[in-house]
């Protein structure tokens, strides 16, 4: 593991904003931390990287001691927290020879590959302060990558961008742990952000993990497949799908002709195959895959949040 937090506690007059949290961040994948704002975010990565200090808790890193190793473990680690610092006047190029000076740098080769790496290579000679601001969003980007760590923290990445922004910065959190070997632990409020780019989950809410672990196992438990039926015969049917052993949604918001079903196991080809063995002959049915974002309402919905 390439991050390994646990009982991590953080409080502000005397109210718990981060409530002991244990965290475990496999290497060489994206960690997707999700959250509504004021959920914790920050405050876990701003201890992860020793800018806060815990109230409890222990953090390694790389397999270090982040206590008694900060100074080494940063040299491995990059971060873009808030908002990135850059020089307004300056071209990127020189933004990044000023960064590569503070990290003591001396192969300033790196700073050319760092700019193809963010897709800035078209710009490097153009003022900072002219740059839109997912262009700013990847120059910070490129100075948390400048001396090649082995694990990337990058606090809510997409905030403020455009559609085109966006898609680049899904691109290139995606290629990191590909093409590059680097871990990226991505925190957003934004579910489908995390849902586009994340093999790895950590859901936070009111300073407490609510779940950490393979994406695909959140869907599995929490989100999965509902398959609908429409038919005439909606009673018979329903009735048919208890005694089966299926789990037939309740909801005012369904139609009068609409039957919707969920569960592990649950596919059309199932359900089909079930209607055709009844003898029902008048029904359509439809699948519907779930999203990460009905997964995680489905995980916070017993926290007191309406969903």
């Amino acid at each position: 593991m390439i991050i390994e937090a646990k009982g991590l506690k953080k409080i502000y007059n005397h109210v718990p904003v981060v409530d002991d949290v244990d965290l475990l961040v496999p290497e060489g994948e994206v960690f997707g931390f999700l959250g509504p704002n004021g959920s914790g975010k920050t405050t876990v990565m701003r201890m992860l990287l020793g800018l806060v200090k815990t109230d409890g808790g222990d953090i390694k890193i790389l397999g270090k001691s982040l206590e008694k190793n900060r100074l080494s473990i940063l040299k491995e680690v990059g971060a873009l927290i808030e908002t990135p610092a850059y020089y307004g006047h300056l071209n990127a190029i020189d933004n990044l020879k000023i960064a590569a000076t503070l990290r003591q740098i001396e192969d300033h080769s790196q700073i050319e590959k760092t700019l193809d790496r963010v897709g800035l290579t078209s710009s490097k000679h153009k003022k900072v302060k002219s740059f839109s601001l997912g262009m700013k969003q990847r120059l910070g980007i490129a100075m948390a990558l400048l001396h090649q760590p082995k694990l990337l923290l990058l606090d809510e990445p997409t905030n403020g961008l455009d559609p085109e922004g966006i898609q680049e910065m899904r691109e290139l959190i995606r290629d990191l742990p590909k093409k590059e070997g680097v871990t990226v632990f991505v925190s957003s409020h934004l579910l489908g952000e995390i849902d586009q780019v994340a093999s790895q989950v950590g859901v936070i809410y009111h300073g407490s993990l609510l779940y950490q672990g393979q994406k695909n196992d959140l869907l599995a438990s929490h989100g999965g497949t509902t398959v609908s039926v429409h038919t005439p015969e909606k009673d018979k049917v329903e009735q048919l799908l208890v005694m089966e052993g299926f789990h037939v949604q309740k909801s005012i918001r369904h139609k009068e002709d609409e039957i919707m079903i969920t569960g592990p196991h649950v596919t059309k080809e199932v359900i089909v195959m079930l209607l055709q063995r009844e003898g029902i002959q008048n029904y359509y049915v439809q699948e519907h895959h779930r999203t990460l974002e009905d997964a995680y309402m489905a995980l916070i919905g017993g926290k007191g949040v309406a969903v």
